[in-house]
């Protein structure tokens, strides 16, 4: 017989015109459940007017991002046990440094936007995929893989310079500059990022990396992208001097 625990899921709820407030639902969930199935539950028996974003259930997709007890998190892989006990309080949130549309969903257009500007294709050959062992087997080297950004922006919720400055873009997008450099080799990738509001607004505090679901380490993506731009400025100088 499996455990039971009673937990409280206090839920962020906030309509278009309407102040935020909180609203606890106490269900009866299997620890080793996740966050996300918690939330479907309420959604499913408690109130269907919640707002909520899902897909692939397995941190493929990335839509169901949010803040869970104040930490970003990809809810479809957390576990309920890893954040609560028996008996306590799990607070939902909608991820930070985005505009609320409703509840727990957040308008996301211009970090994907940001992506796009980077020139980011979230689908790669697998031979140019840089992976740290053999992922194809002989007479596939057409086969394509997803690259590790799944686009979540949970980066940009736990950043602390988006929190302060809405004119950055962000780590993911900066990240996702990196990645495109790298297999473009673009130098118009670079002169966009050389930027106030871009590559040199990061303070370092790589929070990005700690929240990260898919290990894609944008801070140091952004500190290589600086190295990268640095390079590129001074050989334009230094050809410009010939």
């Amino acid at each position: 017989m499996s455990v039971k625990w009673n937990v409280t899921f206090r839920i962020s709820r906030q309509k278009s015109g309407v102040e935020r407030e909180f609203q606890d639902f106490v269900l009866e969930v299997d620890p080793n459940e996740y966050v996300l199935d918690g939330v479907e539950r309420v959604w499913a028996f408690h109130d269907r007017s919640l707002n909520y974003r899902h897909a692939c259930h397995h941190s493929t997709c990335g839509a169901c991002g949010m803040r869970v007890n104040g930490v970003e998190k990809l809810t479809c892989i957390t576990p309920i046990h890893s954040v609560t006990r028996n008996g306590g309080t799990i607070t939902v949130e909608p991820l930070r440094n985005f505009p609320v549309i409703s509840d727990l969903v957040v308008d996301m257009s211009r970090f994907y936007l940001a992506i796009d500007e980077a020139k980011f294709f979230p689908v790669a050959p697998v031979n140019k995929a840089d992976l740290p062992y053999e992922a194809h087997a002989e007479g596939q080297d057409d086969c394509e893989r997803l690259v590790d950004c799944i686009e979540c922006g949970i980066c940009i919720s736990a950043c602390p310079i988006a929190l302060t400055t809405p004119a950055y873009i962000g780590p993911a997008p900066l990240a996702a500059a990196q990645h495109a450099y790298n297999e473009l080799e673009d130098a118009s990738i670079l002169e966009l990022m050389d930027d106030v509001n871009a590559a040199w607004r990061c303070h370092h505090a790589f929070e990005c990396s700690a929240v990260c679901p898919s290990n894609v380490e944008p801070g140091w993506r952004i500190m290589d992208l600086r190295k990268r731009i640095m390079r590129h400025k001074i050989q334009n100088l230094l050809t410009s001097g010939k």
